[in-house]
């Protein structure tokens, strides 16, 4: 979207990777930012492929208001966790990804609800994610068997390429029947088509009533260029790749240099121009 000059009036920003450091934890200056963006007036909102349990603290901590769109915008709840509105994979074509990405020698996890489900305990990565969203996950005899009220599918694998190639075999197989983009560089999120950061940006603008070029939005990883493409204001982590920075108008430092912080004190409350080049 074309960069607007009017006031931003909301920002929307990722977890992890911009608005947490990589212990996953919010540096002092980040909850001061966004108090900061309170007082100026300005909205401040977060979008994950987190479950909504796996963002709890961080909405105690900044004492959101904000509806929280949760597994890229398939779940939005509200800040004591309620839910206002779940876009969901339909459940023939949530079948049809776990084969693909079981036959790509992944490992599948499903998101039901606020349950995270997974078939191996001791498999690749749960008990990292564990640690980042704060709760254990619930053991299943077989993925295969989940697929009715599916919120989100997650390949995971620790070779990078293998979940770059296993993206686009997804959207190529599937088409607009979902959306598929990496949260992680080990994670293939794959959503409902209406379930993207884009949408959340097309959600929030709705239910506020405030123009897409009035909203910020921060963000590190693929699955963050489609709220980039909606909104006014765009601005890539330092740490993010140079595909991700060259989609945004702003480049930060990283998210272990403050990048949040350093990015809403620069272009948004102190309305400093944006660098077009990688910084």
């Amino acid at each position: 979207m074309t960069p607007s000059s009017h006031p931003i009036r909301l920002l929307l920003a990722d977890v992890d990777g911009t608005l947490v450091t990589g212990d996953k934890v919010l540096t002092e200056r980040s909850v001061a930012t966004v108090a900061a963006l309170r007082d100026a007036g300005i909205l401040f909102a977060i979008t994950s492929g987190r479950p909504p349990r796996g963002m709890s603290t961080l909405i105690e901590t900044l004492d959101l208001t904000t509806p929280v769109a949760a597994f890229n915008g398939a779940l939005f709840v509200r800040p004591d966790m309620s839910v206002i509105e779940q876009r969901l994979i339909p459940d023939d074509v949530t079948a049809a990804v776990i084969e693909l990405l079981n036959v790509q020698g992944m490992g599948v996890w499903a998101y039901r609800d606020m349950d995270w489900l997974v078939p191996d305990i001791q498999g690749a990565h749960v008990a990292h994610e564990a640690s980042t969203v704060g709760f254990e996950p619930t053991l299943v005899d077989k993925i295969e068997s989940i697929t009715q009220g599916v919120s989100k599918v997650v390949g995971v694998s620790d070779d990078y390429d293998a979940v770059q190639k296993a993206a686009a075999r997804v959207r190529k197989r599937f088409g607009d029947h979902v959306s598929a983009a990496r949260s992680q560089p080990y994670y293939l999120d794959v959503t409902n088509p209406r379930a993207n950061k884009g949408a959340v940006v097309s959600y929030l603008s709705a239910t506020y009533d405030i123009a897409p070029e009035q909203i910020a939005t921060i963000g590190d990883m693929p699955n963050d260029v489609r709220m980039f493409e909606q909104s006014g204001l765009s601005i890539a982590m330092g740490n993010a790749s140079d595909e991700v920075k060259r989609a945004a108008r702003c480049v930060t430092t990283t998210n272990e240099d403050d990048g949040f912080a350093n990015a809403v004190e620069r272009f948004i409350l102190g309305r400093d121009h944006c660098v077009a080049e990688i910084i």
